[in-house]
């Protein structure tokens, strides 16, 4: 690692450790708690989407397709976007929902049944918990969390406040990958020993962006909220926010997280014992902070007294594919697979992505495509004979209205409890790589063992009244 990208992390740091104050926010707002609900057959789930900017509208579009499910509110602190998702609205020939700037005045609303959000990263968990506490049941986009701290909050808060929470890691809703997992749990491959997550996705440099004036109609002290609040450029804005620690997780938080969940849930393991990452920012230099090439490693010991190891790789250019994963015939049923052919149409990944799971044990292998049509393939024995497979997608916005109709958090495919674990080993990779050393995390008490500076790291720093407090 270059003494400039040493600096640069040592700067990261810093400035995480800072948060702003007595920036004249108003206080935060205390909610009161709604009666519960009980939804009959044909009543509407009344939803509001919080950020509808990208991801946020994909939330709109699939409660639109829903039986008896309204987006009666959406929430952004863009008024461009705002008016720009009306009018995509209008054309849907959707009734037109209430707005809201702050989301806090939408948390107040006490019409709304649940909030679906789809902010930064940066504000996944405080939304969530303000939308438990105030009656709502949650749908929050991947990852659930900025740091350990949030994700642990949230999960304290579902229980409480007793809500519905599910993780926007779709592919926990996905038939294949649920096939996938039921025929490791079942012996397909034997004894799983190592599972391999893959997040090569080709991204090109996001160059230099200025200071310059924030934009008419965006509310930037919203925008920033729980982060430091730093003059206005647009690569700290709308999507590029992703490669800043302050806002997002880098590619393996952004992407890599559904890829990362489906790896723990495969090989069967919760929190790990040992965390060791190393990488950097390689080939491009501009404003980006977060690392564009990631490897980590993380290791399980079994009750049984063995041990699981789990691989994660981010690359962010030209790169091959692995077990034909990314290919373009990867998720189309050919001789000698078994498995009804795809009957939905596939989101490609772009000739240059990989992007899915590889499983490996004692009498095989399995990969899976976990994007657009989720699938899965296998192969057996030391010939590497074709087995199982399944190409079948699934909804997880459709498992969350269930679980909101019936009351039954043991439905959900997705639950938060499940996000928090998976999206813990994103923040200890990156805390790992961040800091040049390997973690010894206890499982059971949720902290790096003997590293106060990397447990500082994990509970992350918050701006007044934008805060995530403990919740008991």
């Amino acid at each position: 690692m270059s003494g400039t990208e040493k600096e640069e992390k040592r700067n990261s740091l810093d400035t995480a450790a800072k948060a702003g104050a007595g920036l004249g926010i108003p206080a935060a707002i205390t909610f009161i708690t709604r009666p519960e609900r009980v939804f009959g057959a044909n009543d509407r789930v009344r939803v509001g989407v919080c950020g509808i900017r990208g991801q946020g509208f994909t939330h709109v579009e699939e409660y639109a397709q829903l039986e008896n499910v309204e987006v009666a509110a959406v929430c952004d602190v863009d008024e461009n976007i705002i008016a720009g998702r009306l009018s995509d609205m209008d054309k849907m020939a959707l009734s037109r929902p209430k707005t809201y700037i702050d989301a806090r005045k939408l948390m107040e609303d006490k019409s709304i049944d649940a909030i679906s959000i789809a902010t930064p990263n940066h504000w996944h968990s405080l939304l969530a918990i303000w939308g438990c506490q105030a009656g709502k049941d949650v749908y929050v986009e991947k990852p659930c969390s900025h740091n350990w701290w949030d994700g642990h909050q949230l999960v304290k808060a579902a229980e409480k406040y007793n809500r519905i929470v599910q993780h926007g890691t779709n592919s926990r809703s996905d038939g294949a990958i649920i096939e996938e997992v039921r025929q490791l749990r079942d012996g397909l491959i034997g004894e799983v020993y190592l599972a391999r997550g893959l997040c090569f996705n080709h991204r090109d440099t996001i160059g230099h962006t200025p200071v310059e004036p924030v934009p008419e109609g965006v509310h930037y002290d919203l925008w920033t909220g729980p982060a430091p609040l730093h003059e206005f450029t647009r690569n700290h804005f709308h999507y590029n926010w992703h490669w800043f620690w302050n806002y997002g997780n880098g590619d393996i938080g952004n992407q890599g997280i559904h890829q990362m969940d489906v790896a723990r849930w495969g090989l069967g393991v919760g929190f790990p014992n040992k965390v060791s990452a190393i990488g950097g920012h390689f080939m491009f230099r501009d404003d980006q902070q977060t690392p564009n090439t990631l490897n980590s490693v993380f290791e399980f010991e079994m009750p049984d007294g063995k041990r699981k190891m789990l691989e994660f790789e981010v690359r962010h250019w030209w790169t091959n594919h692995e077990a034909s994963i990314g290919t373009p015939g990867f998720g189309v049923a050919i001789p000698g697979f078994i498995g009804p052919p795809r009957k939905e149409p596939r989101r490609p990944h772009g000739p240059f992505n990989t992007v899915g799971n590889i499983f490996y044990g004692s009498k095989g292998y399995t990969a899976s495509d976990n994007e657009g049509s989720a699938s899965y393939r296998s192969w057996l024995g030391p010939a590497h004979e074709p087995g199982p497979s399944a190409i079948r997608s699934g909804n997880n916005w459709a498992n969350f209205i269930d679980c909101v109709r019936s009351r039954k958090k043991e439905n959900l495919n997705a639950p938060i409890e499940e996000g928090h674990i998976s999206c813990t080993l994103v923040h200890l990779a990156n805390a790992s790589y961040r800091l040049g050393r390997t973690l010894n995390f206890d499982p059971v008490k949720q902290e790096v063992i003997g590293d106060d500076e990397a447990n500082r790291v994990l509970r992350g720093h918050y701006r007044e009244p934008f805060v995530v407090r403990e919740e008991v």
